[in-house]
C-alpha cells in the first residue's frame, strides 16, 4: 500500500451529510502527526487536523492531582473533552475552534486550530484512540477509521528521544524521560494495535 492508496482511502471517507474523522493512533514517536500532516496538505481545504495533543491536561492541574510525572499518560488528558469535540465536529458544519498543543511550553492552548467549514474530513491523532477504558471508549465512537502506525521500534526511539532533545531537553535527560515515561505509554498504546482498521509499518509511513 502506497501512500497515493491511503490518500485515496482518507478522500473515500467524505460524506455530503456530515463531516468524517480520521483517526491515526500509535506509539509515542510513532509518525502520527507526520502522516496527518501529509495527508491534509494533499488533501487540501477538505480536511483538516486536530491533534489530541490539545487535551493534555495542564501543568497547574497536573500538580494538583500529582500526575506531573506521568505525563502523556491516558489520565494527564481530558477524554471527555475530546470526545465531546470530536461529536461536535461530526455533527457540526460550521466554523469549529480546537485546541492545540505548544511544545516550547509544553502546554495546552485554547481555541488554537481552526476548522473551517470547507472541511469535511478532520484528521486526528493521538496514543489513546483505541483505549478500550473510560472515556477513551466515546472517543473511538466518534472516529469514522483508525489507523495504527507501526513503525521499527528502535527508529521510533530514537525520532522520540531527537524531538525531545529539540525542545530543550538535554540527551540524558532525554532518554531518562522516554525510558521513565514514554515507553510505559508505549506499551499500553501497542496492545490497542488489534483494534485498528489499518495498521502502517514503516514502508507505508512518509519520512519526517
Amino acid at each position: 500500500m502506497t501512500f497515493d492508496d491511503l490518500l485515496r482511502r482518507a478522500a473515500a471517507l467524505v460524506r455530503p451529510d456530515r463531516r468524517a474523522v480520521l483517526g491515526i493512533a500509535g506509539s509515542p514517536g510513532a509518525g502520527k502527526t507526520t502522516l496527518a500532516e501529509r495527508l491534509v496538505r494533499e488533501l487540501g481545504p477538505v480536511a483538516a487536523h486536530v491533534p489530541m495533543d490539545g487535551f493534555h491536561l495542564a501543568d497547574v492541574e497536573l500538580d494538583r492531582l500529582g500526575l506531573r510525572d506521568r505525563k502523556g499518560a491516558p489520565e494527564t488528558f481530558d477524554a471527555a473533552g475530546y470526545a465531546a469535540l470530536l461529536n461536535r465536529l461530526r455533527s457540526s458544519g460550521e466554523l469549529v475552534y480546537a485546541p492545540g498543543f505548544e511544545r516550547v511550553l509544553e502546554q495546552p492552548i485554547a481555541g488554537a486550530v481552526p476548522v473551517p467549514p470547507s472541511a469535511r474530513l478532520v484528521v486526528t491523532e493521538g496514543n489513546y484512540l483505541l483505549l478500550g477504558t473510560g472515556s477513551w471508549v466515546r472517543v473511538r465512537a466518534e472516529l469514522d477509521e483508525v489507523w495504527f502506525c507501526a513503525p521499527d521500534e528502535q527508529e521510533r526511539v530514537r525520532r522520540l528521544v531527537a524531538r525531545h532533545e529539540e525542545f530543550g531537553k538535554s540527551h540524558e535527560a532525554a532518554v531518562a524521560w522516554v525510558s521513565r515515561s514514554d515507553e510505559r505509554n508505549a506499551e499500553l498504546v501497542a496492545r490497542t494495535r488489534e483494534r485498528a482498521d489499518l495498521v502502517l509499518t514503516s514502508a507505508q509511513l512518509p519520512v519526517p
